[in-house]
């Protein structure tokens, strides 16, 4: 197992501009992407940022502005590859398969925001690629929506996601799990479809 720790979308846009997250608090989740960073560095995980870009004239993340910018987080502290992407998959676009097959990584651990876009669409294509998905539960975020199907908090949307993706896309865990495994070097687990569906209907 090789492992890289994919960021993605630390930007300002989320923290201090027009589309904040809200849950878990900011504050969480950005103190546990240092602690992943940080472990990944200590422990020779290569680190993968990925940043949003969209067209300067575009109400979010516009090239250029200061939500477009990575956040002091991020971009204070080394990683060894970058790269820009403008859809919610961290795979469209952006030859990141390709870095990923010439570092010979087979898992993915990914943070970031948010977490019922960008992460879970990471973490499905990254399935579908081949690779073994882990996602960081606190050290994502989300936002609350609305709209002519219902309304969610951005608590339930986060929770919901998660509870998806462990189900057959990503073993989840927090970034304290996540540093003893690195640390370890061992894998996590995976996810487990039919035990889900099983203890699923139990509860119901």
């Amino acid at each position: 197992m090789k492992r890289a720790l994919v960021i993605i979308d630390v930007q300002n846009e989320y923290i201090t501009g027009a589309l904040p997250v809200t849950y878990p608090s900011p504050a969480v989740s950005l103190a546990n992407v240092a602690a992943a960073m940080d472990t990944a560095g200590q422990e020779g995980v290569p680190v993968v940022v990925v940043q949003h870009a969209a067209p300067a004239d575009a109400p979010l993340f516009a090239r250029g502005t200061h939500g477009f910018a990575l956040h002091d987080v991020v971009r204070s502290r080394p990683y060894d590859h970058l790269v820009e992407k403008n859809l919610p998959s961290s795979f469209v676009g952006t030859g990141l398969d390709s870095w990923l097959r010439r570092e010979g990584v087979d898992t993915l651990t990914l943070a970031g925001y948010m977490t019922q876009t960008c992460v879970e669409s990471t973490a499905r294509h990254a399935v579908h690629l081949g690779y073994r998905a882990e996602v960081l539960s606190d050290a994502t975020g989300a936002v609350a929506l609305a709209n002519r199907t219902g309304a969610l908090s951005a608590a339930e949307i986060h929770h919901a996601v998660l509870v998806v993706v462990q189900s057959f896309f990503s073993f989840t865990a927090t970034t304290a799990e996540w540093i003893g495994a690195v640390r370890a070097k061992a894998p996590l687990g995976r996810p487990d479809f039919a035990a889900a569906t099983d203890v699923g209907r139990a509860a119901s």
